[in-house]
């Protein structure tokens, strides 16, 4: 009878398991088959010679590039920039749902969060394309403002010292609307008679999101925090290399962008390997660390 039952069950849902076959296939190939390439780490790559490396050379690689000056750059860029990212981007987008929650009017609700989510389906080479327009030192629009009190040029796309800056607005911009969904789905679960009860007690709507709404959306908070943490070695690959340039290379070059020059285009593939397993345990650790923690402090965890 349970063997009958069990063909019964996908029989009736094939058409589910057909449609997994895609996403399995993209994790089996993109996430867990380059998994078994983390061997290299430990083994010297000859071009042309085995895949998995000519002889093992154990923690050589390591020693290497933990010793390496520019590898210590890199690292503390990659924590400052995702130190600043779940600093600024994830409070913007709690608060950005939290205002729009506030809109009584249900079609203009719906109307601003989809625009708010539209920037996220740009891409990023067209974002970077953008900047590099606006904050052209020439023909900019910032520039010609900044022309216009009398303020001279700003090479903002070479100066060192507002590569962070722009990084971070153009991830608050582009992602806030498509962050901020998980808090929308949060706030809208709330039980509504709590915000009766508060308004009967004679809370406003301020007093009602800070006693109400944010505790009851403090799980989600906690979870969405834990899983940034985990991405703390790691930030958007692709946005640092379109903004990196020789004169902002001291605060640009980040752990993805050593590890691209080094095994990509230096091809030593088993240093560049060895670096990314180290960001990877890190960033492992770093989760179960913070997942501890927010459970003995606060109750809340991601298990």
């Amino acid at each position: 009878m349970r063997r009958i039952s069990l063909g019964v069950y996908f029989r009736r849902n094939i058409h589910y398991y057909i449609l997994l076959i895609l996403p399995v296939l993209y994790f089996v190939v993109f996430r867990y088959g380059p998994i078994i390439g983390n061997v290299l780490a430990f083994r010297r790559y000859v071009p042309g010679g085995s895949i998995y490396g000519k002889e093992w050379v154990g923690l050589k690689y390591f020693k290497l590039f933990l010793g390496d000056p520019n590898f210590w750059v890199a690292f503390k860029n990659t924590w400052l920039l995702s130190f600043y990212h779940l600093l600024i981007t994830v409070p913007v987008a709690i608060l950005f749902a939290l205002l729009v929650n506030e809109i009584k009017s249900g079609k203009l609700r719906s109307a601003v969060q989809t625009i708010s989510y539209f920037p996220n389906f740009i891409s990023i080479v067209v974002v970077i394309g953008l900047m590099k327009e606006l904050l052209s030192p020439t023909y900019g629009l910032i520039n010609k403002g900044l022309e216009m009190i009398g303020i001279d040029p700003i090479f903002f796309m070479n100066e060192p010292g507002w590569f962070r800056s722009l990084y971070i607005s153009s991830e608050v911009w582009q992602y806030t609307g498509w962050n901020s969904i998980i808090f929308f789905a949060a706030i809208s679960s709330i039980d509504p008679q709590l915000y009766e009860a508060a308004e009967v007690d004679g809370a406003g709507r301020l007093k009602q999101i800070i006693h109400v709404t944010i505790p009851q959306i403090m799980p989600t908070i906690t979870v969405v925090y834990i899983l940034s943490l985990g991405q703390l070695m790691s930030v958007a690959f692709e946005k640092v290399l379109l903004m990196y340039t020789p004169s902002n290379s001291q605060v640009s070059d980040v752990i993805e962008t050593f590890v691209y020059r080094i095994g990509l285009e230096s091809s030593n593939y088993s240093y560049a390997t060895a670096v990314g397993l180290f960001s990877g345990v890190l960033g492992l650790v770093i989760v179960i660390i913070a997942n501890y923690l927010s459970k003995k402090v606060t109750r809340y965890s991601l298990y």
